[in-house]
């Protein structure tokens, strides 16, 4: 286990942000988060990687954590000359050798030299993979990484942090709005709405009343197209019983 928390609330100023959060990451998994706009994504995220400290409740982090960490953007100064390169090795230069193995897992390793201003908005998300990669981490937290792609720009960035849990064996919690791919891609959804309604395998999450509910589905089969297709030679986890699988909050 790397990170477990359990009953957790994150409270800014005066207003309660995130209630009674309870969850476990575990190495080799893709956990992706959901949920409406303002719902304490981006606040867990930094809740778990201690931005953010919680006013009650407990959260254990495994003493060999290593985390590695993608924002949801980047602003970057358009008259600032600044290659990849040279922005990998802020603050902290690096071997080239290591800068080029990071962009290679990343998918980008024909960036190195490129301008920085000059990206796409799917190869900026690939340095910043890169960055966070440099760090050797078991845990990946990426903050909506597939904001502004298309939808094969998308699957493509969902398909290269399959390779990179499969290679690395590493956790990987991220946040999405892609409904349609986060059910294919991961191994457990986490539906949240400033406290955790529903968690569990992609299927049991789609079907659920109250994912419906929040994200405006009819019942008549939206959810079907959602689906994940397991295949036999991927590795396989343990997983709880179906009635353990998915927890109701309230």
């Amino acid at each position: 286990m790397l990170i477990e928390a359990c009953n957790i609330d994150v409270q800014i100023g005066k207003k309660m942000i995130l209630k009674s959060i309870s969850l476990q990451i575990e190495k080799g998994r893709i956990i992706t988060v959901i949920g409406p706009n303002g719902s304490g994504k981006s606040t867990l995220l930094k809740t778990l990687i201690g931005a953010i400290t919680p006013v009650t409740g407990t959260l254990i982090k495994a003493p060999e954590l290593s985390v590695g960490y993608v924002p949801q953007r980047l602003h970057i100064d358009e008259t600032l000359p600044m290659t990849v390169k040279r922005f990998l090795q802020l603050p902290h230069k690096m071997p080239a050798k290591c800068l080029q193995n990071a962009l290679s897992e990343a998918g980008a390793s024909n960036l190195m030299n490129q301008q920085l201003n000059s990206l796409s908005g799917g190869q900026l998300q690939r340095v910043l993979l890169a960055r966070a990669l440099l760090t050797t981490p078991n845990l990946l937290l990426l903050d909506e990484p597939t904001q502004g792609l298309d939808r094969k720009g998308t699957a493509d960035f969902y398909r290269q942090l399959n390779q990179l849990r499969q290679k690395l064996n590493c956790a990987i919690l991220l946040v999405s709005h892609d409904l349609q791919v986060v059910m294919r891609q991961s191994d457990q959804v986490i539906c949240l709405n400033g406290q955790i309604c529903c968690q569990g395998k992609p299927e049991d999450v789609g079907n659920s009343d109250t994912f419906k509910t929040l994200f405006g589905l009819d019942g008549d089969g939206d959810t079907l197209a959602l689906y994940r297709h397991h295949s036999h030679s991927r590795t396989t986890y343990s997983q709880p019983s179906a009635n353990q699988e998915i927890h109701h909050a309230g």
